[in-house]
């Protein structure tokens, strides 16, 4: 029984990007929420240490973290780089080992696109 519900937690992930301004976080939030690829985005402010272009940077950045399925991260992905302000933005996505099955179900129902006919 335990198996199974780690299997359908590995449907799901975590997908991280940073962004430069709190207002970009926002309006990617919104639009991953509005087209159903995200069903929820966490942004929170962060430092960053790292090298880019041969120089360490240490830079105030606010992290986004994107619940999806695993399924939707080409989409997301696809359109986190159509949108965002960095010529390298980081896209990692993290895989849910386990999680609650009604917040699971939650992701899963607000990921799905709805037929308004």
């Amino acid at each position: 029984m335990r198996t199974a519900g780690l299997e359908a937690a590995m449907e799901y992930c975590v997908v991280m990007v940073t962004t430069a301004t709190e207002a970009e976080a926002l309006s990617l939030a919104d639009q991953l929420v509005a087209e159903h690829l995200a069903a929820c985005v966490q942004i929170l402010p962060i430092q960053s240490i790292y090298r880019w272009q041969g120089t360490v940077h240490r830079d105030p950045e606010w992290q986004l973290l994107i619940k999806t399925r695993i399924t939707l991260f080409e989409q997301v992905r696809d359109r986190l780089l159509a949108l965002h302000s960095y010529e390298v933005p980081e896209i990692i996505a993290l895989p849910i080992i386990a999680g609650s099955p009604a917040y699971l179900s939650w992701v899963k129902e607000q990921t799905q696109k709805i037929s308004r006919g």
